[in-house]
């Protein structure tokens, strides 16, 4: 295996990094975090990358902590935001770190007998003790106000509109704090991140310096972006979660599946662990024939296994083939078994009795919730892109009744390309 700093860097995983971090890694196994944040009870797939960083980090001998922001959670980290995000309830931060621990807790390697077992941090164990007047006098009389103001994130925010509370300003001392009191108390050397962190991070490295006379190392990964210039992980239903309750491991095969061919070339090597000649292979396939897909299969296949594992993949692929691979043939080919099976496409409830009297597609489409309104709806309609039991709608006329149940039970209704709804008469 390369060492971890050329192995990241061919996959194009580091954007900043602090003089003498590839040199405290090649000499000691060097403890190092991220840290996530609770917003939510789940990750989303923008979070991969940090984990694959922290995974990468322990594949290469060192040892990783996973942070959740249990106490910067309750502050909201200014950095890439214009404006002061809604702060959240105990009650709700701490729903959101359980399930954000549970998450990071499938990645990593907790062994106990192992000297590079994975850590789980909460920097609230260490916050809820510390009083404010502690902190401004044994940490704020380290860092200057001309110091912190100088980063980008606050910046940026200074001169908008909007402006910074103290106590977004206050975020940078919060997070630098962390880090000084890993190093401390776990001999952590080293922090990753986002780009977007930098500022934070650096923070933490000049507090260490500051205040314990230590040397502390950084480096942090570029943000993900599309080719296209659309934000990565968003899709017209949302967020791409790593939660299957949130993002079915349908919905979340079928993203990478859809990737355009130049994105696919610089996410396979950031979201696989597929090693250099292999992906190589791969790219160098896919530009012989670019119809095979052979990138983007792979590269959904791998990352489906990696956070769903292998079964939910093979349900996808299973799910996949019977939407997509013969189109062509009549829906009512699909057994019943076939349509209840097809894990991941959205399932909606539907009353018997406005099918028995029949009611207009447009309106059926409202109240199926497959569109959010009947303007929608019937704009989709008139422009081609819905189709029930595989048959194009051409008027927004049909009438939707009976004669379209697949087993007097199911319709299967496509809005553009790759929306699938099962609609179930109750």
């Amino acid at each position: 295996m390369k060492p971890l700093i050329a192995e990241l860097q061919w996959r194009g995983m580091i954007q900043d990094i602090m003089p003498g971090t590839k040199e405290q890694l090649d000499k000691e196994m060097t403890t190092a975090y991220i840290g996530f944040d609770p917003t939510a009870d789940s990750l989303h797939i923008g979070s991969l990358v940090q984990i694959i960083l922290l995974v990468h980090l322990q594949k290469a001998g060192h040892k990783p902590i996973a942070l959740v922001g249990g106490a910067t959670g309750m502050v909201g980290d200014p950095s890439g935001k214009s404006e002061e995000r809604n702060l959240l309830s105990e009650d709700v931060l701490s729903k959101n770190v359980a399930g954000v621990k549970v998450q990071l807790e499938k990645f990593l390697d907790f062994d106990k007998t192992k000297s590079n077992a994975a850590e789980m941090a909460n920097n609230y164990d260490w916050f809820k003790e510390i009083s404010f007047l502690d902190f401004i006098r044994d940490t704020g009389k380290h860092i200057t106000v001309n110091y912190m103001m100088a980063k980008d994130s606050v910046k940026k925010r200074l001169e908008g509109e909007a402006g910074m509370s103290f106590t977004e300003f206050t975020y940078q001392l919060v997070q630098g704090y962390d880090f000084y009191w890993l190093y401390q108390n776990k001999n952590c050397k080293l922090q990753m991140g986002g780009s977007d962190q930098w500022g934070n991070i650096v923070t933490g490295t000049e507090l260490i310096r500051r205040k314990c006379g230590g040397e502390a190392f950084a480096f942090t990964s570029p943000l993900i972006k599309k080719a296209d210039g659309g934000k990565f992980g968003k899709t017209e239903q949302g967020n791409i979660w790593l939660d299957p309750e949130k993002t079915k491991p349908y919905e979340f095969y079928q993203f990478w599946l859809n990737a355009s061919d130049s994105d696919t070339e610089a996410w396979i090597k950031i979201f696989t662990f597929l090693d250099e000649q292999t992906i190589n292979d791969l790219i160098a396939e896919q530009k012989k024939d670019a119809s095979k897909r052979v990138l983007q299969k792979t590269l959904a296949k791998e990352v489906t296994i990696f956070v769903h594992g292998e079964a939910e993949y093979n349900k996808a692929i299973e799910t996949t083939e019977k939407l997509f691979a013969n189109q062509t043939a009549p829906a009512e080919t699909l057994s019943a078994e076939d349509l209840e099976g097809m894990d991941g496409i959205v399932k909606t409830d539907f009353a018997k009795e406005k099918i028995d009297t029949g009611i207009d597609v447009v309106s059926f489409l409202a109240e199926t919730n497959i569109f959010p309104s009947k303007g929608e709806a019937r704009k989709m309609v008139q422009g081609g892109g819905v189709s029930i039991n595989r048959k194009k709608v051409e008027s927004i006329d049909l009438k939707v009744d009976s004669s379209l149940l697949l087993h007097n039970k199911y319709m299967l209704v496509q809005k553009g390309k790759k929306n699938y709804f099962l609609v179930q008469l109750t």
